[in-house]
């Protein structure tokens, strides 16, 4: 997530953190003395600190335990070591890291009037993961858009081995981490004791380099939020011609050949539907802060957001697009019924999720 000056000069960008003292940076950069002006923003969010704080806790229980629940039950069965559920487990490690390295810190670091208190290597540790994760759920839920065409395109063909999905995986993070390079060189860590206030900030500067930080926002918006949509878009198109000849196909074969077709189909359809839900969920929760997102980019006078607004609305964004690290462990548990009778507590919920 990104935060900004809270005046009209423009100097930092970041996609997933958040930094609520960042205003006084730009004070101690163009002036000797500082006295930050007073902002009623600042002192609305500290307000809503208790709605908050068990909000955030509660996204890090749900989506760590599920998320760890979802990758035992996997990792436990070696009959469930295949593609899909090897970038799936991948899917589960990358809200982990969300939820570890992402959802504590910021939520210390917007409700702690110290700023950044986990020190220098930690700062650029977590803002470059923050960013990888994102790209990491990014370019798995697009590979298991690809994949699920691969099966339903080619049902008879050999499924691809551990080592290859092992090495997609590594694959993912590298680029990934690639990805994150602009974060990596842009983040700074100012520890302000020295200068007499008891506060730190980690935050990405583009002093200078305006057009680069419009240019690198506009990217993570497209890559982030439609290139899967669309990935998944295409792939949906291209495996419902398939199913919608192998279903013509169908029509002149034998019955026992008509029932296994329609069952295959079935499941193939089931599967490709939970990804579709997949993708909805993880893009329409970032949305809002997309969109919160671009909108700092071009109003940097906040005559949009309102100053006395624009800190609970990042944070309330940011709060949302974390909870997409709650939904998936439910929405795979729905490819098999063990998963479900472990993800939920009775029957009578696991019918009803159904």
């Amino acid at each position: 997530m990104k935060f900004k000056p809270f005046t009209h000069k423009s100097y930092t960008y970041s996609n997933t953190g958040i930094n609520i003292h960042v205003y006084v940076l730009v004070h101690i950069f163009s002036a000797s003395s500082f006295s930050p002006p007073p902002f009623s923003g600042l002192d609305l969010l500290f307000d809503l600190k208790l709605l908050f704080i068990p909000l955030y806790s509660a996204v890090v229980l749900v989506a760590c335990s599920g998320n760890v629940l979802l990758l035992f039950l996997i990792w436990h069965n070696n009959k469930r070591h295949n593609t899909t559920n090897f970038l799936i487990s991948n899917l589960a490690l990358v809200d982990l890291v969300m939820c570890i390295f992402c959802v504590p810190l910021t939520a210390s670091y917007a409700f702690d009037k110290r700023g950044w208190i986990f020190g220098a290597h930690m700062c650029h540790f977590v803002s470059v993961m923050q960013s990888a994760a994102v790209y990491a759920a990014v370019l798995s839920l697009m590979a298991i858009a690809v994949d699920r065409y691969v099966v339903v395109a080619y049902p008879i063909r050999k499924r691809a081995g551990c080592q290859f999905c092992w090495g997609l995986v590594v694959l993912i993070w590298l680029s990934s981490l690639a990805l994150s390079t602009p974060t990596a060189l842009h983040t700074v860590y100012l520890d302000l004791r020295t200068t007499g206030m008891q506060m730190a900030v980690c935050e990405e500067f583009w002093d200078g380099q305006e057009q680069g930080r419009i240019i690198y926002s506009c990217f993570i918006l497209f890559f982030s939020y439609f290139v899967p949509l669309a990935a998944v878009s295409i792939s949906y198109c291209a495996i419902s011609h398939q199913l919608k000849q192998r279903t013509a196909l169908g029509l002149t074969a034998c019955p026992q050949l008509r029932c296994a077709r329609a069952a295959w189909s079935r499941r193939r359809r089931k599967t490709f539907y939970l990804l579709l839900v997949s993708v909805l969920c993880f893009a329409f929760s970032w949305l809002p802060l997309q969109v919160v997102n671009l909108i700092r980019d071009l109003d940097t006078d906040f005559s949009i957001l309102g100053k006395n607004y624009v800190n609970v609305i990042q944070v309330s964004s940011h709060l949302f697009a974390m909870s997409s690290a709650c939904y998936n462990p439910f929405i795979y548990a729905s490819l098999h019924d063990k998963f479900l009778s472990y993800m939920c507590p009775t029957n009578f919920l696991c019918h009803f999720w159904i």
